[in-house]
């Protein structure tokens, strides 16, 4: 059974769907957001988003606040490092578009999404972004976010590694890259460690992986085991049951 796509708008929001077999019966299973990068759009992770189908999941990319179908008018200006203001720009992206989220899965359940199948993922900006999003809405059960990280280069109140409390019992499985040039790994990590207290009555639920030979721009066999894997954990810990091949 193929892949399907389709592009629509969710609350507002540029969005590419991929799924295997019915509509119905993938938002019955359980449907993930994912996040793009800095510069990217919904249609770069249509691989990715397919990975994420395979497994029966309805998986959905938006495009984020600022880029793709709403993209900035004066892009370059705001996100070049000559820009002393660059940082917060991006932050006000992370922010935005995490304060979508909850209209883009209510939007999903409108459609028949199983309101308590519901994930997140996303790489860079996105997995950024993913961290956010499970403070921002508590329908989340599941998240994978990658080469990101939850605490912000700004001293902000919103920075997610300042609300520990907040993120069990969700499943939150961090995947980075041990050379990354752009977001340092040790950030993820020293967060997953404060959080393992936290997840003592489940330790299951919360996973850190870091490669240790690739930089933001993974290798490409460590970026496919980084999908696989991501894949694997939302499906898992959403229950969800396989579609037919």
């Amino acid at each position: 059974m193929s892949l399907q796509s389709s592009r629509k708008s969710l609350a507002g929001a540029p969005a590419l769907a991929v799924h295997r077999g019915s509509r119905e019966d993938a938002l019955r299973r359980g449907a993930v957001l994912f996040f793009h990068g800095l510069g990217g759009s919904k249609e770069v992770n249509e691989r990715e988003l397919g990975v994420f189908a395979d497994r029966g999941l309805f998986a959905v990319g938006i495009d984020v606040v600022g880029h793709g179908e709403r993209c900035y008018l004066d892009f370059g200006a705001r996100f070049t490092h000559d820009n002393p203001r660059v940082k917060e720009e991006f932050l006000q992206v992370v922010q935005a578009t995490a304060n979508e989220v909850p209209a883009v899965l209510d939007a999903l359940v409108a459609l028949g999404a199983h309101p308590e199948r519901l994930g997140i993922s996303g790489a860079s900006l996105g997995g950024f972004i993913s961290y956010r999003a499970l403070l921002v809405d508590r329908r989340l059960r599941v998240a994978a976010p990658l080469i990101a990280s939850p605490e912000w280069a700004l001293p902000l109140p919103e920075s997610p590694h300042r609300h520990l409390e907040r993120f069990f019992p969700v499943a939150l499985f961090s995947q980075t890259a041990g050379l990354d040039e752009v977001v340092h790994p040790s950030l993820a990590r020293t967060f997953h460690a404060r959080l393992e207290p936290l997840y003592a009555q489940a330790p299951e639920r919360l996973r850190y992986r870091e490669f240790p030979l690739s930089g933001h721009m993974m290798r490409p066999a460590d970026w496919d085991e980084a999908i696989r894997d991501a894949a694997d954990w939302v499906v898992r810990f959403l229950d969800v049951e396989q579609a037919p091949p």
